[in-house]
């Protein structure tokens, strides 16, 4: 994970989830836009640029391990870095 940590391009796949093996605390913590057709969303749980899918939460609603429903929908998926990282600030 250093190598996507120290570039300015996000991951192809991340989640919010601190059980999903695609959680990285690190990233998550220079914040991620995502625009999803053209939209900007705040509300995506995981995305995955290759397959072009994100999921979001269905509102308060959540299952019997306490995890939130989610709905998973299909199309063009753009993401980014909202802040820089001290290393890419100083080139």
């Amino acid at each position: 994970m250093t190598d996507t940590q120290t570039t300015d391009t996000p991951p192809d796949r991340l989640s919010l989830l601190p059980s999903s093996p695609f959680y990285d605390e690190a990233l998550l913590a220079r914040g991620i836009g995502v625009r999803f057709r053209g939209n900007e969303r705040t509300d995506v749980i995981e995305y995955c640029r290759a397959e072009e899918w994100i999921r979001v939460s269905l509102g308060k609603k959540v299952d019997r391990y306490g995890q939130p429903l989610t709905l998973k929908l299909s199309g063009p998926v753009e993401v980014w870095f909202e802040r820089v990282t001290e290393e890419s600030a100083g080139d």
